[in-house]
């Protein structure tokens, strides 16, 4: 297809232009005539498409959003009316007979909706469990407010035979003593109608407080209940195993104490993140060009690196995993650290870190440590299947 031309315009869009001691000359400026007076000009066309390039709330993926969220906020309008139709109580406060002060967004009103809701869903919990036994799986952990809480699930076999474990309390307790344990968590079963006479099994960590054999939660329990045999949780043991393996081998350990300085030096700030962010789309962009990378969904997602966590070996595979993906954008960043970090001591982290990961040594245990960890992170994972029975683990 001929594409229309504005002759007045050529200059600059079909033709080369050469004579540039012509180009304030009056009538015959070339960049006036380019621009033109008629506002579909090419030129006029072009500053149009620019803009609306620019103004990213035009874009047809942004005015389908808006189009989806106006769809689902009429539908569940419409909800309402039908549900408001059949129900004259409904009817009567909602919509335009709704009081206009009900905006439900107060802090107060907010825990009253979820204390409803949590209530509802250990309802349904306790309707499946019925009369029937089951086992208790506990840990204790810290909120943000550095205060003490029990987490308590509940493993069952329900009416069609399958095996559940339902996460059902979380409650804060004054300290983690066996005994404080063992009341709350009493105390927590009564308040539901659970007989505590129906626990077939303890799933603890390896704490003392947890399995020791005198005083520890589990001997308590026992010696109310002689049928609620202890297991230690069996990805709990292989993560000791592991944790007293890797910290015999002291090239092994440095590794991981290496690592995690360079994980923290690379994150150390958000602009550091952001400056790994986009060294990861550059590199990604550049392996898609040579077809290094297969492109799916869910694929070359851009992240952050993952620090290890003390009580999850597990973590430490994708502690390893992440570095190796983002091998390049990482040196990159301690790269920029030492050059543009103002104080000494940045600079001086960043330059040790560098040498680090570009060290043969620590190149080497990463490779090893992927192909090791992997091993048992597939076990791990299998470990931990609510599926999972004793005697296959």
């Amino acid at each position: 297809m001929e594409r229309s031309r504005h002759p007045d315009c050529d200059a600059f869009t079909f033709t080369r232009f050469r004579n540039w001691k012509k180009v304030n000359n009056g009538k015959n400026c070339a960049f006036l005539n380019h621009v033109g007076e008629d506002p579909c000009s090419p030129h006029n066309n072009a500053v149009k498409y620019c803009d609306d390039l620019l103004n990213e709330s035009v874009h047809i993926d942004k005015v389908m959003n808006v189009q989806r969220s106006e769809q689902i906020l009429n539908n569940r309008l419409q909800i309402i009316r039908i549900l408001a139709s059949y129900n004259d109580k409904v009817a009567q406060v909602v919509l335009e007979n709704a009081p206009k002060s009900a905006k439900y967004t107060s802090p107060t009103i907010q825990k009253e909706i979820l204390h409803v809701i949590a209530s509802k869903v250990r309802s349904k919990i306790r309707e499946d469990i019925g009369d029937s036994k089951f086992c208790i799986i506990v840990d204790e952990s810290r909120d943000e407010s550095k205060r003490e809480q029990l987490a308590l699930v509940l493993r069952f076999v329900d009416n069609d035979g399958f095996i559940q474990e339902r996460f059902f309390d979380l409650s804060r307790v004054k300290d983690i003593v066996a005994l404080t344990l063992k009341k709350e968590i009493y105390a927590i079963l009564s308040h539901h109608c659970l007989d505590i006479q129906n626990i077939r099994g303890q799933g603890y960590d390896g704490a003392s407080n947890m399995c020791g054999e005198w005083k520890g939660l589990q001997a308590l329990v026992l010696n109310d209940l002689p049928y609620a045999y202890y297991v230690h949780c069996f990805a709990h043991r292989l993560q000791l195993a592991l944790v007293a393996a890797s910290r015999e081998v002291i090239p092994i350990h440095e590794f991981f104490l290496n690592l995690n300085f360079i994980i923290t030096t690379v994150g150390s700030s958000c602009k550091h993140n952001d400056e790994l962010r986009v060294a990861q789309a550059a590199e990604i962009a550049r392996m898609l060009a040579i077809d290094e990378l297969e492109t799916r969904t869910g694929a070359n997602q851009i992240g952050a690196l993952k620090r290890a966590g003390d009580s999850c070996w597990g973590s430490h595979f994708n502690s390893i995993c992440s570095p190796m993906r983002m091998f390049g954008p990482s040196c990159l960043v301690l790269e920029n650290i030492k050059e543009d970090v103002s104080t000494y001591l940045q600079r001086g982290d960043a330059n040790v870190a560098h040498k680090i990961i570009n060290s043969f040594e620590f190149i080497f245990s990463l490779h090893l440590m992927k192909e090791i960890m992997g091993i048992a992170d597939v076990l791990c994972q299998a470990l931990q299947q609510k599926s999972q029975d004793i005697s296959n683990a």
